[in-house]
């Protein structure tokens, strides 16, 4: 894979994603060579052409020349916990272009819109040599102005770098990037905006299947980057992701070891019961197990 073979990507991909017993071993091998690609995530509610924008800006970056590694995540399918989608009908002009690579991913459950092994695959992608990786999420919610209400109180202001109004040649499309304006400026003006970076949050129009307004979006996320690294909030960005990983893994591991040692130890497995049965509340129990796991090697 390090050297360039697609299909080793793909492979590795599959054992991250089933998490395969030597994932740990994968991704120390891939180590020293992640941290160089840019990672563009896209999200939205269903219907909003979020595929369809991908293809667009993928046009662009390979035009530059550019690779380009794209990250589909898709609902899963309750039969076989695979994506539903897939990669076959998904940006169907890039798939002869030795160039770009997309992976289409289940969620399985996982909450947010993506895949717990996404992490990961960015950064097989990212070892593999890919300077941009762009993620299409799981979309959830309404279209037209409900977006906003629904925006705001999942805290997406917070969140978004930038707002791209799809579709911008529907009727009620200018209302929605009126009132999106007026919240984004307000929660600006307020104090509210990113606090490691001076960013109003633009709001684009763009026609993505008339192949309209994409120049102006990787224009504006190129200016975001820029004001992220001269402030320094890139790499402190990706120093919080790093943190926030490891204790997701430690949290992971911790879960695995506690359930492999239950099978094998009947104080564990008493603890468990007894918390199952309403005989012990769940606090007690956990500061039961932590007595009978930390102290021992």
């Amino acid at each position: 894979m390090l050297d360039g073979d697609r299909l080793a990507l793909a492979r590795l991909i599959t054992r991250v994603e089933n998490r395969m017993p030597d994932v740990p071993d994968i991704m120390r091998a891939i180590h020293e060579r992640t941290g160089g690609a840019y990672v563009l995530g896209i999200t939205g509610p269903p219907g909003a052409g979020k595929s369809t924008l991908v293809d667009r800006v993928t046009s662009r970056l390979r035009a530059e020349p550019v690779p380009v590694g794209v990250i589909a995540v898709d609902p899963s399918s309750p039969f076989t916990g695979g994506a539903v989608l897939g990669d076959r009908i998904r940006m169907q002009a890039h798939t002869l272009d030795p160039d770009v690579f997309i992976r289409s991913m289940a969620t399985r459950g996982s909450l947010g819109g993506l895949a717990r092994a996404t992490g990961d695959v960015i950064k097989l992608m990212d070892a593999f040599g890919f300077p941009w990786i762009i993620i299409e999420t799981v979309g959830v919610g309404q279209t037209e102005l409900d977006i906003i209400r629904q925006a705001m109180k999942a805290g997406l202001m917070e969140v978004a770098d930038i707002f791209v109004v799809n579709k911008a040649d529907r009727d009620g499309a200018h209302a929605l990037m009126a009132e999106l304006r007026f919240s984004v400026h307000l929660h600006y003006t307020s104090g509210g905006g990113t606090k490691d970076v001076d960013w109003e949050v633009p709001v684009l129009a763009a026609q993505a299947a008339n192949d309209v307004g994409i120049d102006a979006l990787l224009e504006q996320v190129r200016k975001h980057r820029s004001a992220l690294e001269q402030a320094g909030a890139l790499e402190k960005r990706r120093q919080a992701r790093r943190r926030a990983e490891l204790e997701a893994l430690l949290v992971e591991e911790f879960s695995a070891q506690i359930t492999a040692r239950v099978q094998s130890d009947p104080a564990l497995a008493r603890t468990l019961e007894a918390v199952t049965a309403g005989a012990l509340d769940s606090y007690s129990a956990v500061a039961q197990i932590l007595a009978q796991t930390l102290k021992r090697p």
